[in-house]
């Protein structure tokens, strides 16, 4: 840190790491604009929610509450995670597990 010989006390200027100001400006058009509701289902367990997303989808659901909403698919969510259930549950996405067995059995012959 400098420190400045002719003067009187011997203060230690440091420079403000966080940059922090009295009133800070925010970024304009920071975020994405045309949010919209739109349904998430976990195709492991069936489990849908309702939230928003800017997400495109070409597929509709009629979701609980009587409206169609746009459809975005998940492998997996918090309701099927091991890290959020507790449980180590087996989720298979497009035969993955079948795929790997039939190509081990091929370099074990």
């Amino acid at each position: 840190m400098p420190t400045f010989a002719n003067s009187k006390s011997k203060k230690t200027v440091r420079p403000n790491p966080y940059n922090l100001q009295k009133e800070q400006i925010m970024k304009k058009d920071l975020h994405p604009k045309g949010y919209r509701l739109v349904v998430f289902k976990d195709m492991s367990n069936g489990i849908s929610f309702l939230s928003k997303s800017t997400a495109q989808s070409r597929e509709t659901i009629k979701f609980e509450d009587g409206n169609e909403y746009p459809l975005i698919k998940l492998e997996i969510s918090n309701t099927s995670h091991p890290f959020f259930t507790g449980k180590n549950m087996l989720v298979d996405t497009a035969g993955r597990i079948d795929k790997f067995k039939k190509r081990y059995e091929k370099k074990t012959k």
